[in-house]
Protein backbone atom coordinates (compact mmCIF):
# COMPACT_ATOMS: atom_id res chain seq x y z
CA UNK A 1 0.00 0.00 0.00
CA UNK A 2 3.14 2.28 0.81
CA UNK A 3 4.42 1.65 -2.23
CA UNK A 4 1.08 2.35 -4.30
CA UNK A 5 1.12 5.79 -2.52
CA UNK A 6 4.58 6.90 -3.62
CA UNK A 7 3.69 5.94 -6.77
CA UNK A 8 1.02 8.08 -7.09
CA UNK A 9 2.66 10.84 -4.98
CA UNK A 10 5.63 10.76 -7.79
CA UNK A 11 3.40 11.16 -10.51
CA UNK A 12 0.85 13.99 -9.24
CA UNK A 13 4.18 15.54 -9.33
CA UNK A 14 4.36 14.99 -12.89
CA UNK A 15 1.00 16.21 -13.59
CA UNK A 16 1.74 19.60 -11.73
CA UNK A 17 4.52 20.12 -13.63
CA UNK A 18 2.99 19.18 -17.30
CA UNK A 19 -0.09 21.11 -15.95
CA UNK A 20 2.58 24.02 -15.33
CA UNK A 21 4.51 23.57 -18.42
CA UNK A 22 1.65 23.24 -20.59
CA UNK A 23 -0.02 26.69 -19.98
CA UNK A 24 4.13 28.69 -19.82
CA UNK A 25 4.82 27.20 -23.49
CA UNK A 26 2.84 29.91 -24.94
CA UNK A 27 5.89 31.77 -25.44
CA UNK A 28 6.85 30.00 -27.65
CA UNK A 29 3.62 30.79 -29.93
CA UNK A 30 4.82 34.58 -29.46
CA UNK A 31 4.75 34.94 -33.36
CA UNK A 32 1.54 33.78 -34.19
CA UNK A 33 0.74 37.47 -32.43
CA UNK A 34 3.20 38.79 -34.83
CA UNK A 35 0.99 39.55 -37.63
CA UNK A 36 -2.19 40.86 -35.67
CA UNK A 37 -0.22 43.51 -33.74
CA UNK A 38 2.02 44.67 -36.20
CA UNK A 39 -0.76 44.91 -38.85
CA UNK A 40 -2.91 47.19 -36.41
CA UNK A 41 -0.27 49.24 -34.82
CA UNK A 42 2.30 49.31 -37.94
CA UNK A 43 5.01 47.82 -36.12
CA UNK A 44 8.06 46.44 -38.16
CA UNK A 45 9.55 42.96 -37.51
CA UNK A 46 12.59 44.57 -35.93
CA UNK A 47 10.07 46.39 -33.02
CA UNK A 48 7.99 43.04 -32.48
CA UNK A 49 10.88 40.51 -32.23
CA UNK A 50 12.76 42.40 -29.07
CA UNK A 51 9.09 41.51 -27.49
CA UNK A 52 10.69 37.88 -27.53
CA UNK A 53 14.33 38.94 -27.16
CA UNK A 54 12.79 40.79 -23.59
CA UNK A 55 10.80 37.74 -22.83
CA UNK A 56 13.54 35.28 -22.85
CA UNK A 57 15.91 37.13 -21.29
CA UNK A 58 14.07 37.97 -18.04
CA UNK A 59 12.93 34.44 -18.29
CA UNK A 60 16.48 33.59 -17.52
CA UNK A 61 16.89 36.49 -15.09
CA UNK A 62 13.93 35.55 -12.90
CA UNK A 63 14.95 31.65 -13.36
CA UNK A 64 17.88 32.44 -11.49
CA UNK A 65 16.09 34.21 -8.53
CA UNK A 66 13.54 31.56 -8.27
CA UNK A 67 15.88 29.07 -8.26
CA UNK A 68 17.11 30.06 -5.29
CA UNK A 69 14.43 31.07 -3.30
CA UNK A 70 12.72 27.26 -4.05
CA UNK A 71 15.91 25.91 -2.62
CA UNK A 72 15.05 27.92 0.50
CA UNK A 73 10.94 27.92 0.94
CA UNK A 74 10.09 24.97 -1.70
CA UNK A 75 7.92 24.98 -4.64
CA UNK A 76 4.77 26.22 -3.69
CA UNK A 77 5.35 29.76 -3.11
CA UNK A 78 7.52 30.16 -5.80
CA UNK A 79 5.20 28.57 -8.42
CA UNK A 80 2.26 30.44 -7.31
CA UNK A 81 4.14 33.65 -7.81
CA UNK A 82 4.61 32.80 -11.23
CA UNK A 83 0.93 31.70 -11.73
CA UNK A 84 0.27 35.13 -10.99
CA UNK A 85 2.68 36.58 -13.25
CA UNK A 86 1.43 34.92 -15.99
CA UNK A 87 -1.95 35.15 -16.17
CA UNK A 88 -1.89 38.75 -15.62
CA UNK A 89 0.86 39.23 -18.22
CA UNK A 90 -1.75 38.39 -20.90
CA UNK A 91 -4.60 40.07 -19.24
CA UNK A 92 -2.48 43.51 -19.16
CA UNK A 93 -1.27 42.31 -22.86
CA UNK A 94 -5.38 43.08 -24.09
CA UNK A 95 -4.68 46.67 -22.89
CA UNK A 96 -1.65 47.13 -24.91
CA UNK A 97 -1.72 50.11 -26.83
CA UNK A 98 1.78 50.91 -27.85
CA UNK A 99 5.11 49.18 -28.24
CA UNK A 100 6.70 50.14 -24.83
CA UNK A 101 3.18 48.57 -23.31
CA UNK A 102 3.67 45.47 -25.33
CA UNK A 103 7.43 45.24 -23.98
CA UNK A 104 6.41 45.48 -20.87
CA UNK A 105 3.78 42.63 -20.63
CA UNK A 106 4.34 40.12 -23.34
CA UNK A 107 8.36 40.78 -22.55
CA UNK A 108 8.96 41.38 -18.74
CA UNK A 109 6.08 40.48 -16.94
CA UNK A 110 5.43 37.36 -18.91
CA UNK A 111 9.24 36.32 -18.51
CA UNK A 112 9.15 37.17 -15.31
CA UNK A 113 5.99 34.30 -15.05
CA UNK A 114 7.85 32.01 -17.02
CA UNK A 115 11.05 32.03 -14.74
CA UNK A 116 8.99 31.68 -11.71
CA UNK A 117 6.78 28.88 -12.80
CA UNK A 118 10.03 27.27 -14.88
CA UNK A 119 12.04 26.89 -11.85
CA UNK A 120 10.20 24.40 -9.46
CA UNK A 121 9.24 21.63 -12.07
CA UNK A 122 12.69 20.54 -12.77
CA UNK A 123 14.47 20.69 -8.98
CA UNK A 124 11.00 18.73 -7.90
CA UNK A 125 10.86 16.09 -10.41
CA UNK A 126 14.40 15.63 -10.07
CA UNK A 127 14.35 15.03 -6.30
CA UNK A 128 11.19 12.45 -6.94
CA UNK A 129 12.69 10.62 -9.63
CA UNK A 130 16.67 9.47 -9.34
CA UNK A 131 15.84 6.39 -10.69
CA UNK A 132 14.09 7.57 -14.00
CA UNK A 133 15.51 11.17 -14.03
CA UNK A 134 16.09 12.04 -17.60
CA UNK A 135 12.97 10.72 -18.44
CA UNK A 136 10.68 12.89 -15.49
CA UNK A 137 12.36 15.75 -16.15
CA UNK A 138 11.96 15.32 -19.84
CA UNK A 139 8.11 14.75 -19.71
CA UNK A 140 8.07 17.97 -17.73
CA UNK A 141 9.62 19.82 -19.76
CA UNK A 142 7.99 18.43 -22.84
CA UNK A 143 5.17 20.43 -21.56
CA UNK A 144 6.43 23.21 -22.35
CA UNK A 145 6.96 22.44 -25.91
CA UNK A 146 3.45 21.27 -26.44
CA UNK A 147 1.75 24.34 -25.16
CA UNK A 148 2.91 26.30 -28.47
CA UNK A 149 1.76 22.79 -29.79
CA UNK A 150 -1.75 23.50 -28.66
CA UNK A 151 -1.79 26.99 -29.05
CA UNK A 152 -0.94 26.84 -32.60
CA UNK A 153 -3.63 24.12 -33.70
CA UNK A 154 -5.97 25.43 -36.16
CA UNK A 155 -8.78 25.06 -33.87
CA UNK A 156 -7.11 26.86 -30.73
CA UNK A 157 -5.25 29.54 -31.64
CA UNK A 158 -5.86 30.49 -35.37
CA UNK A 159 -9.54 30.24 -34.08
CA UNK A 160 -9.86 32.35 -31.12
CA UNK A 161 -7.56 35.13 -33.21
CA UNK A 162 -10.58 35.22 -35.43
CA UNK A 163 -13.30 35.29 -33.10
CA UNK A 164 -12.46 37.00 -30.12
CA UNK A 165 -9.48 39.25 -31.88
CA UNK A 166 -6.03 39.67 -30.07
CA UNK A 167 -7.12 41.51 -27.25
CA UNK A 168 -9.98 38.77 -26.41
CA UNK A 169 -7.74 36.34 -26.84
CA UNK A 170 -4.84 37.65 -25.00
CA UNK A 171 -7.79 38.23 -21.99
CA UNK A 172 -9.07 34.60 -22.48
CA UNK A 173 -5.52 32.70 -22.30
CA UNK A 174 -4.64 34.69 -19.08
CA UNK A 175 -7.18 33.78 -17.09
CA UNK A 176 -7.11 29.85 -18.51
CA UNK A 177 -3.74 30.08 -17.79
CA UNK A 178 -3.78 31.24 -14.01
CA UNK A 179 -6.37 28.97 -13.21
CA UNK A 180 -4.24 25.61 -15.15
CA UNK A 181 -0.49 26.82 -13.13
CA UNK A 182 -2.67 27.72 -9.85
CA UNK A 183 -3.83 24.24 -9.40
CA UNK A 184 -0.22 23.09 -10.75
CA UNK A 185 1.20 24.93 -7.48
CA UNK A 186 -0.66 22.89 -5.13
CA UNK A 187 0.45 19.40 -6.81
CA UNK A 188 4.37 20.90 -7.06
CA UNK A 189 5.80 19.39 -3.28
CA UNK A 190 9.71 18.12 -2.48
CA UNK A 191 10.00 14.36 -0.98
CA UNK A 192 11.06 14.41 2.26
CA UNK A 193 15.00 15.01 2.38
CA UNK A 194 16.63 12.13 1.89
CA UNK A 195 13.84 10.25 0.11
CA UNK A 196 14.44 7.57 -2.43
CA UNK A 197 12.58 5.07 -3.69
CA UNK A 198 11.65 1.49 -1.71
CA UNK A 199 15.01 -0.92 -2.85
CA UNK A 200 16.24 1.38 -5.27
CA UNK A 201 20.23 2.02 -5.37
CA UNK A 202 22.41 4.07 -8.77
CA UNK A 203 24.04 1.10 -10.47
CA UNK A 204 27.65 1.81 -9.59
CA UNK A 205 28.64 0.97 -13.04
CA UNK A 206 25.77 2.99 -14.85
CA UNK A 207 26.75 5.92 -17.52
CA UNK A 208 24.17 8.21 -15.66
CA UNK A 209 25.86 8.06 -11.87
CA UNK A 210 25.08 10.95 -10.17
CA UNK A 211 27.28 13.02 -7.75
CA UNK A 212 26.84 12.00 -4.00
CA UNK A 213 28.16 15.63 -3.12
CA UNK A 214 25.89 18.36 -3.56
CA UNK A 215 27.76 21.55 -4.75
CA UNK A 216 27.14 24.85 -3.64
CA UNK A 217 27.02 27.43 -6.37
CA UNK A 218 30.46 28.91 -5.85
CA UNK A 219 31.77 25.60 -5.67
CA UNK A 220 30.12 24.85 -9.09
CA UNK A 221 31.21 27.75 -10.72
CA UNK A 222 34.91 26.79 -10.00
CA UNK A 223 34.83 23.94 -11.85
CA UNK A 224 35.68 23.12 -15.36
CA UNK A 225 32.68 21.66 -16.54
CA UNK A 226 30.70 24.82 -15.77
CA UNK A 227 31.78 27.31 -18.25
CA UNK A 228 31.55 24.44 -21.03
CA UNK A 229 28.09 23.69 -20.09
CA UNK A 230 27.37 27.70 -20.12
CA UNK A 231 28.60 28.19 -23.41
CA UNK A 232 27.25 24.29 -24.97
CA UNK A 233 23.53 25.82 -23.61
CA UNK A 234 23.92 29.47 -24.94
CA UNK A 235 25.53 28.69 -28.08
CA UNK A 236 23.15 25.13 -28.92
CA UNK A 237 20.13 27.47 -27.80
CA UNK A 238 20.76 30.40 -29.66
CA UNK A 239 20.07 27.92 -32.79
CA UNK A 240 17.37 26.92 -31.97
CA UNK A 241 15.64 30.32 -30.75
CA UNK A 242 16.69 31.88 -33.88
CA UNK A 243 14.34 29.45 -35.76
CA UNK A 244 11.52 29.36 -32.93
CA UNK A 245 11.24 33.53 -32.88
CA UNK A 246 11.32 33.80 -37.30
CA UNK A 247 9.72 30.27 -37.88
CA UNK A 248 6.40 32.01 -39.25
CA UNK A 249 8.16 34.73 -41.06
CA UNK A 250 10.46 32.10 -42.27
CA UNK A 251 8.10 29.87 -43.44
CA UNK A 252 6.23 32.66 -45.22
CA UNK A 253 9.15 34.08 -47.04
CA UNK A 254 9.74 30.46 -48.25
CA UNK A 255 6.86 31.27 -50.10
CA UNK A 256 4.40 28.89 -47.94
CA UNK A 257 1.12 29.78 -47.44
CA UNK A 258 -0.47 30.92 -44.54
CA UNK A 259 -2.46 27.65 -43.33
CA UNK A 260 1.13 25.67 -44.04
CA UNK A 261 3.02 28.47 -41.79
CA UNK A 262 0.79 27.77 -38.89
CA UNK A 263 0.86 23.98 -39.51
CA UNK A 264 5.03 24.66 -39.28
CA UNK A 265 4.32 26.09 -35.83
CA UNK A 266 2.84 22.94 -34.77
CA UNK A 267 5.26 20.76 -36.38
CA UNK A 268 7.80 22.26 -34.83
CA UNK A 269 6.14 22.24 -31.62
CA UNK A 270 5.91 18.54 -31.82
CA UNK A 271 9.64 18.29 -32.63
CA UNK A 272 10.04 20.33 -29.66
CA UNK A 273 7.99 18.11 -27.27
CA UNK A 274 9.78 14.80 -28.80
CA UNK A 275 13.11 15.65 -28.42
CA UNK A 276 12.43 16.52 -24.35
CA UNK A 277 10.55 13.32 -23.90
CA UNK A 278 11.99 10.56 -25.85
CA UNK A 279 16.16 12.20 -25.49
CA UNK A 280 15.30 12.23 -21.89
CA UNK A 281 14.56 8.79 -21.88
CA UNK A 282 17.67 8.29 -24.10
CA UNK A 283 19.64 10.05 -21.31
CA UNK A 284 19.07 7.72 -18.62
CA UNK A 285 20.72 4.63 -21.05
CA UNK A 286 23.69 5.97 -23.01
CA UNK A 287 24.35 9.03 -20.54
CA UNK A 288 23.72 12.70 -20.82
CA UNK A 289 26.59 13.95 -22.14
CA UNK A 290 26.63 11.14 -25.31
CA UNK A 291 22.98 11.94 -25.59
CA UNK A 292 23.18 16.17 -26.06
CA UNK A 293 26.86 15.57 -27.92
CA UNK A 294 24.63 13.67 -30.87
CA UNK A 295 21.57 15.81 -31.14
CA UNK A 296 23.80 19.41 -30.93
CA UNK A 297 25.88 18.02 -33.64
CA UNK A 298 22.64 17.01 -35.65
CA UNK A 299 21.25 20.37 -34.98
CA UNK A 300 24.58 22.13 -36.29
CA UNK A 301 24.04 19.70 -40.12
CA UNK A 302 20.80 20.49 -40.14
CA UNK A 303 20.60 24.46 -39.98
CA UNK A 304 22.14 24.56 -43.15
CA UNK A 305 19.76 22.46 -44.90
CA UNK A 306 17.17 24.38 -43.81
CA UNK A 307 18.48 27.58 -45.63
CA UNK A 308 18.22 26.04 -48.94
CA UNK A 309 15.49 23.75 -49.11
CA UNK A 310 11.98 24.94 -50.46
CA UNK A 311 10.19 21.33 -50.88
CA UNK A 312 7.09 21.67 -47.87
CA UNK A 313 7.71 17.97 -47.01
CA UNK A 314 11.75 18.83 -46.68
CA UNK A 315 10.79 22.48 -45.00
CA UNK A 316 8.92 20.34 -42.34
CA UNK A 317 11.15 17.36 -42.03
CA UNK A 318 13.96 19.99 -40.99
CA UNK A 319 12.01 21.98 -38.53
CA UNK A 320 11.30 18.93 -36.47
CA UNK A 321 14.50 18.25 -36.47
CA UNK A 322 16.22 21.58 -35.05
CA UNK A 323 13.45 22.14 -33.00
CA UNK A 324 13.84 18.01 -31.78
CA UNK A 325 17.54 19.36 -31.08
CA UNK A 326 16.45 22.16 -29.10
CA UNK A 327 14.17 20.12 -26.87
CA UNK A 328 16.66 18.12 -26.29
CA UNK A 329 19.33 20.63 -24.79
CA UNK A 330 16.05 22.04 -22.48
CA UNK A 331 15.15 18.72 -21.32
CA UNK A 332 18.85 17.30 -20.69
CA UNK A 333 20.66 19.97 -19.26
CA UNK A 334 18.65 19.61 -15.82
CA UNK A 335 19.67 16.40 -15.71
CA UNK A 336 23.10 16.56 -16.32
CA UNK A 337 23.47 19.55 -13.64
CA UNK A 338 21.83 17.50 -11.11
CA UNK A 339 23.93 14.38 -11.67
CA UNK A 340 27.07 16.71 -12.17
CA UNK A 341 26.56 18.72 -9.31
CA UNK A 342 23.49 17.41 -6.62
CA UNK A 343 20.05 17.79 -5.93
CA UNK A 344 19.90 19.51 -2.61
CA UNK A 345 21.20 22.98 -4.70
CA UNK A 346 19.67 22.45 -7.79
CA UNK A 347 17.50 25.25 -8.15
CA UNK A 348 20.09 27.98 -8.15
CA UNK A 349 22.42 25.70 -9.60
CA UNK A 350 20.47 25.36 -12.86
CA UNK A 351 19.50 28.56 -12.34
CA UNK A 352 22.87 29.91 -12.93
CA UNK A 353 23.26 27.48 -15.83
CA UNK A 354 20.05 28.76 -17.32
CA UNK A 355 21.21 32.34 -17.42
CA UNK A 356 23.14 30.76 -20.63
CA UNK A 357 19.48 30.34 -21.98
CA UNK A 358 19.00 34.40 -21.12
CA UNK A 359 21.58 35.35 -23.37
CA UNK A 360 20.66 33.23 -25.85
CA UNK A 361 17.37 34.83 -26.16
CA UNK A 362 19.25 37.76 -27.28
CA UNK A 363 21.58 36.22 -29.51
CA UNK A 364 18.82 33.83 -31.03
CA UNK A 365 16.11 36.58 -32.44
CA UNK A 366 18.96 39.19 -33.10
CA UNK A 367 20.48 36.78 -35.28
CA UNK A 368 17.21 36.35 -36.88
CA UNK A 369 16.43 39.42 -37.45
CA UNK A 370 19.36 41.10 -38.39
CA UNK A 371 20.48 38.68 -41.05
CA UNK A 372 16.59 39.53 -42.49
CA UNK A 373 17.17 43.24 -42.50
CA UNK A 374 20.69 42.77 -43.93
CA UNK A 375 19.97 40.14 -46.62
CA UNK A 376 15.70 40.13 -46.81
CA UNK A 377 16.66 36.31 -46.48
CA UNK A 378 17.47 34.05 -43.41
CA UNK A 379 19.67 32.74 -45.55
CA UNK A 380 22.80 33.76 -43.45
CA UNK A 381 20.90 33.77 -40.39
CA UNK A 382 20.60 29.33 -40.94
CA UNK A 383 24.31 28.96 -41.64
CA UNK A 384 25.40 31.18 -38.70
CA UNK A 385 23.02 29.26 -36.25
CA UNK A 386 24.64 26.00 -37.42
CA UNK A 387 28.51 27.62 -36.56
CA UNK A 388 27.21 28.19 -33.38
CA UNK A 389 25.72 24.98 -33.02
CA UNK A 390 28.96 23.64 -34.42
CA UNK A 391 31.00 25.44 -31.37
CA UNK A 392 28.53 24.44 -29.17
CA UNK A 393 29.14 20.81 -29.64
CA UNK A 394 32.86 21.14 -29.09
CA UNK A 395 32.10 22.59 -26.02
CA UNK A 396 30.29 19.89 -24.92
CA UNK A 397 32.63 17.23 -26.42
CA UNK A 398 35.09 18.61 -23.70
CA UNK A 399 33.17 18.35 -21.14
CA UNK A 400 33.15 16.05 -18.56
CA UNK A 401 31.96 14.80 -15.26
CA UNK A 402 33.68 16.34 -12.38
CA UNK A 403 35.94 14.01 -9.70
CA UNK A 404 34.14 13.59 -6.64
CA UNK A 405 34.61 16.45 -3.90
CA UNK A 406 35.60 15.06 -0.58
CA UNK A 407 32.74 15.91 2.35
CA UNK A 408 35.53 18.63 3.68
CA UNK A 409 34.20 20.60 0.29
CA UNK A 410 37.83 20.39 -1.09
CA UNK A 411 37.04 21.57 -4.43
CA UNK A 412 40.73 21.48 -6.21
CA UNK A 413 39.75 17.79 -7.33
CA UNK A 414 36.76 19.43 -9.14
CA UNK A 415 38.70 21.39 -11.43
CA UNK A 416 40.33 18.34 -13.45
CA UNK A 417 38.48 16.92 -15.61
CA UNK A 418 37.89 12.91 -15.08
CA UNK A 419 37.33 9.92 -17.40
CA UNK A 420 34.20 10.45 -19.07
CA UNK A 421 31.48 8.34 -17.62
CA UNK A 422 28.53 10.88 -17.82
Amino acid sequence: MASDQTTLNRWYRVVGALLMNLSLGSLYAWSIFVAPLEKEFGWNRAQTSWTFTIAIFVFGVAFVIAGRMQDKVGPFRVSLIGSVALGLAFVLASFTHSLTWAYVTLGVVLGFGNGFGYATPIPVLSKWFPDKRGLAVGLAVAGYGAGSAIIGLPFVGPAMLKNLGWRGTFMALGIAYFVATAIASFLLKNPPVGWKPEGWAPAPASKVTASTYDYAPSEMMKTKQFPLLWVAYCLGASAGLMTISQLIPFAKSVGLPAAAASLALLIGAVGNASGRIFSGWLSDGIGRLQTLRLMILISAIAMPFIANVTNLTYVYAMIIVVYYCFGTILSVMPSTTADFFGTKNLGVNYGSLFTAYAVAGIVGPMIGGYMFKTYSNYTVAFYTAGVLALIAFVCILLATKPQPISEQGNVAASAVPATPRA
